[in-house]
């Protein structure tokens, strides 16, 4: 079965997508790179590396060095869809990310996202 096209995007060319939509909202890079870190498992350096890599999404869910167990207690909507009734192993990572994002931009506290 094919992936959806999502999967073929560098991550690196959306992450100032992410960047953007958080420092309209008062928020930073860092905690932009602080969700990223949290949900792969990367260090600040390897997730440097990745992006300049150009890393597509599928390969850096699938290579991620760590995905966090607690990713599972994100839920909500993303896009009208349910995160944690999405069945397709990558398009949930990638939503969970969009979800993690999506509240940073809404004004919760970093370790309320990082479900610290």
């Amino acid at each position: 079965m094919a992936g959806h096209r999502i999967y073929a995007v560098s991550v690196a060319s959306v992450y100032p997508h992410y960047v953007a939509k958080a420092e309209k909202k008062g928020r930073s890079r860092a905690e932009v790179d602080a969700i990223l870190c949290w949900l792969t498992g990367h260090s600040p350096e390897s997730l440097a590396a990745v992006l300049a890599d150009g890393t597509n999404f599928e390969d850096f869910f699938a290579d991620a060095p760590h995905l966090n167990p607690a990713r599972a207690r994100i839920t909500g909507t993303v896009c009208g869809v349910r995160v944690e009734e999405i069945r397709e192993p990558t398009m949930r990572e990638i939503r969970y990310l969009d979800k993690l994002i999506d509240e940073l931009r809404r004004g919760k506290a970093l370790h309320r996202i990082l479900r610290a």
